[in-house]
């Protein structure tokens, strides 16, 4: 029986689970191994980090996170297919309010990346403040 999201070893099997589909997925696979090569410990700790910070409120990750997916070639269609996989990978694993905390608060920084995303590619002499 699955149960909730509750512990730092919930948060890592969920972003593990997820970034391995990621990797082999056709349209978000290839931009992620470009982006992150052979960083991909550093890369999920940080996501350990973040995720810890926003479901389990204990407040181990300490940076901006959308400063780096400016450069990125990456549109709706990616967003759209990284919240699918995202909420697939939490709803085979996880049930309860944190596994739905997760979806929500994935598909809000999906809307605000994309938002944010698409000001900048508009505005290119315009930066973000981290």
């Amino acid at each position: 029986m699955k149960q909730d999201i509750q512990t730092i070893a919930d948060i890592k099997i969920l972003v593990d689970q997820f970034y391995s589909t990621v990797r082999q997925d056709n349209l978000l696979g290839p931009i992620f191994q470009e982006r992150i090569q052979d960083n991909w410990g550093i890369h999920l700790e940080k996501m350990y980090r973040f995720w810890q910070t926003i479901l389990l409120d204990e407040h181990t990750y300490f940076g901006s996170p959308f400063p780096p997916h400016i450069p990125l070639p990456i549109e709706a269609k990616h967003f759209d297919q990284w919240l699918l996989l995202f909420e697939a990978t939490v709803d085979r694993l996880y049930t309860g309010e944190k596994a739905d905390e997760a979806k929500w608060r994935a598909q809000k920084m999906a809307q605000m990346f994309q938002f944010k995303k698409e000001y900048f590619n508009a505005n290119p002499k315009k930066k973000p403040l981290i």
